[in-house]
């Protein structure tokens, strides 16, 4: 005896069955918009982050016009947590607010005015610092655990070396009226208290790394 083949039920016409494209294609644009939503929480922390060390006490050194802040040890963990290019828009949109007037620059500065300053070489060199450190990180992540605090030191000095101490120098040299050789002297005071701040910023970023690992391995 024959049998005819039975055939599959088959669901009413614009059923959820007859189109599972439309669940799996709604998946990457939800994943872009979650992505997009970190990113923007992430730089508008650290900016606040920024501010906030900029303004706790700064340390003034006699006959400098310069005071010595945690600012720096802000922007470089932004960089190395963050990454060259998220820690430098959190970084410029730090710098976007305290021009804009907010009084969230050290000593409580705010507005246009601070551009005139001898100060304005190091706030315009901020971001680039902070994409050096974040695109060396970034390409020294895969070390071995062990040295991912040299790495995150390393490339938080050379934000510091290539980018904020070169153009913090020389504007404040031209702003003050010193020759090169005076500018370089004044300005390697900050030196060691960056040596200092960039220990820390190894210290925290590498307690970061292990809490949210995908900081380090998914970076943008």
């Amino acid at each position: 005896m024959t049998t005819t083949p039975e055939h599959e039920p088959t669901a009413p016409l614009g059923s959820p069955a007859l189109t599972p494209s439309a669940g799996a294609s709604a998946l990457p644009a939800a994943t872009v918009r979650s992505s997009v939503a970190t990113d923007v929480a992430l730089i508008a922390t650290f900016a606040a982050f920024i501010a906030v060390c900029a303004l706790l006490p700064a340390i003034p050194v006699a006959g400098m016009a310069v005071p010595i802040t945690l600012q720096t040890f802000g922007v470089m963990l932004a960089g190395v947590v963050l990454g060259a290019r998220r820690g430098a828009l959190a970084v410029l949109l730090y710098l976007a607010v305290g021009l804009a007037g907010l009084p969230v620059f050290a000593q409580g500065a705010g507005g246009l005015g601070v551009l005139a300053g001898p100060s304005a070489g190091y706030l315009l060199a901020f971001p680039v610092a902070a994409a050096i450190a974040g695109a060396l990180v970034t390409l020294g992540r895969r070390a071995p655990a062990r040295q991912l605090p040299f790495v995150v030191f390393s490339a938080a000095m050379a934000g510091s070396l290539l980018a904020t101490h070169p153009l913090g120098i020389t504007v404040m040299g031209w702003r003050l009226g010193m020759g090169p050789a005076e500018a370089i002297a004044t300005g390697a005071v900050f030196l060691p208290g960056d040596v200092v701040k960039n220990v820390l910023v190894a210290v925290v970023a590498t307690a970061v790394f292990r809490a949210f690992p995908d900081l380090l391995h998914r970076r943008r």
